[in-house]
This record gives C-alpha cells, sequence and structure tokens, in this order.
C-alpha cells in the first residue's frame, strides 16, 4: 500500500482526530481507551510536552489506537517518535529535510499548509494530503475553500481554532475528509466518561472494529 493510501485510511477512521497535549504520562492510557470506546481510533499526541513520547509509548499499547506523532519539527522528532510507537507523522509546516525523511521512513506523513506554495512544494515531493494550520488564524473555511480549487487533487484536514461548534461546517467540504480537534481533552485529569461521550457523540455511525466493541461493552 502506497504512503498516500496509507495516511488517506488514517484520515478516513474518524470526522474528527484528537489534538492531545497531554502533560502526565499516567492519563495516557485513560485517555486513549476513554476516546477508542467512544469511536476515536486516530489519536494525535503533540510533542509539546516533556512525557509525550511516554505518552505515545502508553497510548500505543491500547486495543484499537492508532497514534500519531504531531508537531513534529525536524529528523530529529521523527525519529524520537517512531522510536517510540507513534503510527503516522504529523507536522505543522513542510520543509525539504522533514519532507525527504518522513517519505523515506514510509510512515503515513501529514504536512501543515497554509498557502498555495506550501502546497506546491508538497506536491513536487509526491504528498497530496495536508493538514490546513492554522485553519482559523490562516482564513478559515473560505481560504481553504480558495486554496483547494486549484488543486483538486488534494485532501486537508484543518486544525487550529475548530470547535465542537464548527466542525461539522467543515466536514461539509468535499475536500476535508477530517479535522483536528483540541477540544475532546480538557487540561487535568481526565474524567474518562465525558471524554467516551464526547467521542461518541462525534464519531457517529463510523464507530467500527475494536472500538464497536469497546462501546458495545460500555453499554453492557
Amino acid at each position: 500500500m502506497s504512503e498516500t493510501n496509507n495516511i488517506d485510511a488514517i484520515m478516513k477512521l474518524a470526522r474528527v482526530i484528537p489534538v492531545l497535549v497531554i502533560k502526565e504520562a499516567a492519563y495516557a492510557r485513560p485517555i486513549a481507551e476513554a476516546l477508542v470506546a467512544g469511536g476515536l481510533r486516530a489519536l494525535e499526541v503533540t510533542l509539546r510536552t516533556p512525557v509525550a513520547l511516554d505518552v505515545i509509548r502508553e497510548m500505543a499499547k491500547v486495543e484499537g489506537a492508532v497514534v500519531g506523532a504531531g508537531t513534529v519539527l525536524n529528523e530529529r522528532d521523527l525519529e524520537s517518535s517512531l522510536e517510540a510507537g507513534a503510527q503516522f507523522i504529523v507536522s505543522p509546516g513542510l520543509t525539504k529535510p522533514l519532507g525527504k525523511a518522513a517519505i523515506a521512513s514510509g510512515s503515513p506523513f501529514l504536512p501543515g499548509i497554509a498557502t498555495a506554495a506550501d502546497i506546491m512544494r508538497g506536491l513536487d515531493m509526491g504528498l497530496s494530503r495536508f493538514k490546513f494550520f492554522p485553519a482559523m488564524a490562516a482564513g478559515g473555511i473560505p481560504a481553504l475553500k480558495a486554496l483547494a480549487a486549484p488543486f483538486h487533487q488534494c485532501r486537508f484536514c484543518p486544525t487550529g481554532g475548530i470547535s465542537q461548534a464548527t466542525f461539522r461546517d467543515w466536514l461539509a467540504l468535499d475536500e476535508v475528509p477530517c479535522v483536528g480537534g483540541s477540544w475532546l481533552v480538557p487540561p487535568g485529569r481526565p474524567d474518562a466518561v465525558a471524554i467516551t461521550t464526547t467521542a461518541r457523540a462525534i464519531a457517529g455511525p463510523s464507530v467500527s472494529g475494536p472500538a464497536r466493541a469497546a462501546l458495545m461493552q460500555s453499554r453492557g
């Protein structure tokens, strides 16, 4: 399976990819289990905290979870994330060194773009799946519509400033199979029931496989 098909599969796992900033490694498994039980299997752990790699290691142990690393900025971050068990890579931007290394690794890769030049750089590298970031600050839905028009072969995961109240507006775009959302898991000690309830409301009928089994078990 090609790299593009791999990232396509991850982008289709759920309508929202949780973007996670976790400061306590002990919270990793409860959060992952709660999200998977609610039907959200693709989990992006951002490399914004000292324990992020430990969080990836713990979440990777949760059945049904497909754990990726976000805020990957360079080849060093890429290598560390893959060693920790990350199954896909997300970056806020796209540089030639990181892009070449990610492609060479064979890992599903979702680089960030905000301009037409960014997209053209990605296309030159053989990439056509991108994170539109920061989505709201970069112009919101009108900006993405304008960018997507000349790049019909591309698909986007908007992230940054998207909320539970607005994510469906983004998903109404043909070019948007999923969005990234940080609102699903509030800071602090996780409330597993609340996280699962929120995830379930978002995932809807897309719950399947291990997530469906966990969900049915939770319903008794």
